[in-house]
């Protein structure tokens, strides 16, 4: 791709700036609206949501996890040949995604975000999933820009705070109902609650299934 070289210079400074990241590999997009799919995990370190039932607990804390250049980032994700990056965490937006999604944006790549929208937005976004939760609650400033709501269920009270979310998402947002992997007994809800709400649809954590990362 052609780059002036201020084009260059800009990209060099953003491609010099660190995150701390628990994690990053190449995978298959085991959950919503893209289950299936190829796709290069980027997981920040640092939470302050922090669930119960999260499984990668260990992405909590910011200080017990390395950092790393957002060029060397955006270098690996395009060399796995994903045609896009996943930013998760943790809760990835405690950090400025400005530089980290230009950077793999200028390599060519769609940027999509997992986050609790607990904090503002930032970034080069190419798709926003919004996984809301009770206890520490999302933005009324960031609904506008959902692309896909996804809420996790273990009990009814999580299908009304489904609705109350969805409320507040633009027309067209997709909308899924997840439930929670060590509660089953919420599988049954969800199934007849989508079958009375059709609007909604299912998201599984497919990975687990196939036991990739």
């Amino acid at each position: 791709m052609f780059q002036t070289e201020l084009e260059k210079s800009v990209l060099a400074k953003t491609d010099a700036v660190e995150y701390p990241l628990m994690e990053h590999f190449y995978t298959i997009q085991g959950e919503g609206a893209h289950t299936g799919l190829p796709s290069y995990f980027i997981r920040t370190a640092g939470c302050d949501v922090q669930c119960w039932w999260c499984d990668v607990k260990d992405s909590w804390d910011e200080s017990k996890h390395p950092r790393m250049k957002t060029g060397e980032i955006a270098d690996l994700a395009l060399k796995s040949g994903a045609p896009f990056a996943v930013i998760t965490g943790g809760e990835p937006l405690l950090h400025d995604l400005g530089p980290l999604s230009f950077s793999l944006r200028k390599r060519g790549l769609k940027v999509h975000i997992e986050t609790s929208g607990s904090s503002p937005l930032s970034g080069h976004l190419d798709w926003i999933t919004l996984s809301p939760k009770r206890f520490k609650k999302p933005l009324d400033e960031n609904f506008p820009y959902v692309d896909e709501l996804k809420v996790v269920v273990l009990t009814n009270k999580d299908l009304q705070w489904a609705e109350e979310n969805a409320a507040k998402c633009p027309a067209g947002t997709r909308l899924l109902l997840q439930p929670e992997w060590d509660t089953p007994k919420s599988i049954p809800l969800i199934v007849d609650y989508v079958k009375k709400n059709p609007k909604w649809g299912i998201s599984l954590q497919t990975h687990k299934f196939i036991n990739v990362p």
